[in-house]
C-alpha cells in the first residue's frame, strides 16, 4: 500500500488556482467579500472600529512576516516526521504563522496498482536479465538468417537452393528461385529490410516471367513453398495492425508494393489450377507443367495423401483476398472426398489414387507422405473461424477421431527410460507395429497443442472453461513426444537429430546404433542406424518447441530451442555463407552434405525467432502458419 508523499515548499508554486497558497489578508478579505456579516458590520460605528483594528493587526502580522527568519529543506521539517514547519526557532511569530498557515492543497497520490499498473514486476531485475537474455538470442538468430541468406545471394540467387561447400546453386523445385520466395516473410518478420527489398524486387523483375516458361513442378512442393510464400508477404507487406514486431504492428516495407505478389500468386495458382482439373477425380495429379497449364501424375500414378490434403489453406486464403471462389473450391473438393473414404480408426494410408479416388496400400505413418494431411485437418477448420456448428465441423471431427488413433494404436514407450513416440503401421492395423519415427512426426507436438487450445494459452484456455477430456489428453502427449523430440537431437554427438530414429520397445533391440552422446539417459532408447544418420536442418522439432512455448508458457522449450540452434551454428555453418545439411550427426566431425534447404530460411530460422520473442507477435489465436511456416490470418483478420 503507497503512502502519500509530504508537501514542501515547492508545492505552493502550482499553477492551478485550486492548489495556489492563498495569504491569510486575502483569506479574511474574501470571506468578507462574500458573507452577509460584512455587509451587517459596516452598518455600524462598532463595525467600522472592528474592521480598522483588524486591518491594524494585519499590518503587525506582515511586519512580522519580514523579520529573518532561517529556512530547512524539507527533510529538517516534515520529511522527518517532527510535524515542524518550515520554520524550528520556536518564536511566538512562528507559532502565530503556523497557527494562520494552511498547507496547500495538493493533487492525489495514486498507488502503482491504483494507476492499473504494477512495475515492480517490469522492473525485477531478474525478469529484466530474462527479457534481456532472450533479446540477445533472438538477435543470434537473426544474424544467421542474415548469414544464411547472404550465401545464397553471393552464390546462388535465382536458384532455388544454394549448395553453401561448392559455393554454387541448384533447381530442385522447378527453377522458380524456391529460397528467394520461401525467405521473404522471415525477412519481413525479422524487419531486415534490406533483404525484404532484395527478395521482393527479384520476386517484381523476374518470378512472372520464370512461371510462363519453367516446366514441370510438383503441385505440394510448389503450393506451400512459392504460393504460400507470397500471400504470406502479400499480407505482411500491407502493414496489418497486430503482425509483427515488438509493438505489435508491421511498418511498410521496401520494395515492390504488395499487389505485386498477389498478381503474382494468382498467375501462378490458375497455372497448378490444372492439377486438380486435369484429374478424373477429387484428387488432384501430383505435377503441373506451368508454360502450358497441364497437369499428369507421377510414375507410378499414384499421389501423397499428404500432398494432395496438404493445399486448402493456402488456396482458401488465395480465394478470399483475390474474391474469385474458384481456388478455394478446388482444393476443398479433395477434403470432402477424403471425408467419405474408410479410414482405419480416423487414419488413413499414406499414397492415394488421382484415377480411382481410393487409397492404396495399407501403410500407416504420421512421417513422410502421410504428416500434413492430419495437420491441415485441424489448420483448414481453425482457419475458417473454428465454428463447431459451421459447414466444416467435419474437418474438427476427422481430426478428432485421428489422434484417438494415434494414442491407441501408434504411441509406444522406449525401454529401458519409457520415451514417448509414435510408430508406424506399414502394413495396417492388422500388421505388425514398427518402432520407426521421422523427424518430421515432430510437426505433432505443436499440432496437438494447437488442436487442444484453439492458440489460446492453457492457462487462458483452462480459466475459461475450454478444454475437453480429449484436449487435455491430447495437450499431454504434445509435451511427452516434445521431449521425444529434443533427446532424439541430445542423445547424438553433434546434438542435430538424425532423419530417422528407431526406438527400442521389448522385445526389439539393436545394438551398436547409437547417437554417440555417452552421456544421454536415453543412449539405449534411441537407435539411429546407418542409412538414417543425415539432417537436413529440419524445422519440425523447432516448430513445435514455439507452439508448446506459447500454449505452456514453460521456458524449457525455450533453453532446449536455444541447445539446437547452438548445434546448428557449430556444426552447419559454413564462414563462407550459408548453413550445409549433414551426412552423419553421430561423429565428429560430421561430414557436410552441401545443400541448405528452402526451408531453413523458410522455417526453422523463422521458428527459432519466434520462439525467442514476444508472444504479441504473430498471435497463434489470430494467425495460421502453412506446412512450410508461411502464416496466414484467420477468418475474419484477412482484410
Amino acid at each position: 500500500m503507497s503512502r502519500p508523499l509530504p508537501y514542501s515548499m515547492k508545492d505552493v508554486e502550482y499553477d492551478n488556482a485550486k492548489f495556489r497558497h492563498r495569504s491569510i489578508s486575502k483569506v479574511i478579505t474574501q470571506g468578507f467579500v462574500t458573507s452577509s456579516v460584512r455587509r451587517d458590520c459596516l452598518r455600524c460605528s462598532t463595525g467600522r472600529f472592528l474592521v480598522l483594528l483588524m486591518i491594524v493587526g494585519l499590518a503587525c502580522l506582515v511586519l512580522t512576516h519580514r523579520s529573518p527568519t532561517p529556512i530547512h529543506s524539507a527533510s529538517d521539517g516534515i520529511g522527518n516526521g517532527r510535524g515542524d514547519d518550515v520554520v524550528k526557532d520556536g518564536t511566538t511569530t512562528s507559532k502565530i504563522r503556523r497557527l494562520w498557515r494552511k498547507p496547500p492543497r495538493l493533487p492525489p497520490r495514486l498507488s502503482p496498482d491504483e494507476k492499473g499498473g504494477n512495475t515492480s514486476s517490469i522492473l525485477d531485475p531478474n525478469k529484466l536479465t530474462e527479457m534481456s537474455k532472450w533479446v540477445s538470442r533472438q538477435g543470434k538468430v537473426k544474424d544467421a538468417f542474415v548469414h544464411a541468406w547472404s550465401g545464397y545471394k553471393a552464390y546462388a540467387m535465382g536458384f532455388d537452393e544454394l549448395m553453401p561447400v561448392s559455393r554454387s546453386g541448384t533447381d530442385g523445385l522447378g527453377g522458380l528461385g524456391a529460397t528467394v520466395v520461401d525467405s521473404l516473410d522471415t525477412a519481413m518478420i525479422m524487419g531486415i529490410d534490406e533483404i525484404v527489398s532484395e527478395a521482393g524486387t527479384w520476386i517484381e523483375k523476374h518470378l512472372l516471367e520464370r512461371i510462363s516458361k519453367k516446366g514441370q513442378v510438383n503441385l505440394f512442393e510448389t503450393t506451400i513453398r512459392v504460393l504460400g510464400g507470397l500471400l504470406s508477404a502479400y499480407h505482411l507487406s500491407r502493414g496489418q495492425q497486430g503482425t509483427v514486431g515488438d509493438s505489435g504492428s508491421l511498418v511498410p516495407f521496401k520494395g515492390p508494393k504488395f499487389d505485386v505478389y498477389l498478381d503474382t500468386a494468382k498467375n501462378l495458382a490458375d497455372r497448378l489450377l490444372s492439377g486438380f482439373t486435369s484429374s478424373p477425380t477429387s484428387v488432384p495429379y501430383s505435377d503441373v507443367v506451368l508454360h502450358d497449364s497441364s497437369a499428369h501424375p507421377s510414375p507410378d500414378g499414384l499421389s501423397s495423401t499428404s500432398e494432395v490434403s496438404t493445399l486448402q489453406l493456402e488456396f482458401n486464403y488465395l480465394s478470399t483476398i483475390s474474391g474469385d471462389a474458384k481456388y478455394g473450391k478446388e482444393a476443398m473438393k479433395v477434403l470432402e472426398h477424403l471425408k467419405t473414404l474408410p479410414k482405419v480408426e480416423g487414419l488413413v494410408p499414406i499414397y492415394i489414387s488421382p484415377h480411382s479416388g481410393e487409397f492404396n496400400g495399407e501403410n500407416i505413418r504420421l512421417g513422410s507422405r502421410g504428416d500434413s494431411y492430419y495437420e491441415y485437418l485441424i489448420k483448414v477448420w481453425l482457419q475458417q473461424g473454428k465454428t463447431r456448428d459451421s459447414h466444416l465441423k467435419y474437418l474438427h471431427e476427422m481430426y478428432e477421431e485421428a489422434m484417438k488413433g494415434v494414442r491407441h494404436l501408434l504411441v509406444r514407450k522406449s525401454v529401458p527410460n519409457g520415451l514417448v513416440f509414435v510408430g508406424e503401421l506399414p502394413y495396417g492395423s492388422r500388421g505388425s507395429f514398427s518402432p520407426k519415427m521421422d523427424h518430421l512426426v515432430c510437426f505433432l507436438p505443436g499440432t496437438l497443442a494447437l488442436g487442444a487450445t484453439k492458440g489460446l494459452t492453457r492457462k487462458k484456455a483452462m480459466e475459461d472453461n475450454l478444454l475437453t477430456f480429449e484436449d487435455l489428453e491430447n495437450l499431454k502427449l504434445a509435451e511427452d513426444l516434445a521431449k521425444t523430440c529434443f533427446e532424439m537431437y541430445s542423445v547424438t554427438s553433434t546434438g542435430l537429430a538424425p532423419e530417422i530414429a528407431y526406438f527400442h520397445i521389448e522385445g526389439v533391440t539393436e545394438e551398436g546404433l547409437d547417437g554417440g552422446n555417452k552421456s544421454s539417459e536415453y543412449l539405449n532408447d534411441i537407435i539411429i542406424r546407418q542409412a538414417d544418420r543425415h539432417n537436413l536442418l529440419r524445422p519440425e522439432t523447432v516448430e513445435s518447441l514455439f507452439v508448446l512455448h506459447r500454449i505452456t508458457e514453460d521456458p524449457k522449450y525455450r533453453e532446449w530451442g536455444w541447445q539446437i540452434f547452438e548445434a546448428f551454428e557449430k556444426y552447419t555453418k559454413l564462414d563462407s555463407g550459408g548453413y550445409t545439411s549433414l551426412d552423419d550427426v553421430t561423429v565428429l566431425p560430421p561430414q557436410r552434405r552441401d545443400k541448405m534447404e528452402t526451408f531453413f530460411l523458410g522455417e526453422t530460422l523463422k521458428y527459432l525467432y519466434l520462439l525467442f520473442g514476444g508472444n504479441n507477435v504473430l498471435p497463434l489465436d489470430k494467425f495460421v502458419f502453412n506446412t512450410e511456416a508461411h502464416p496466414f490470418p484467420i477468418n475474419q483478420s484477412y482484410r
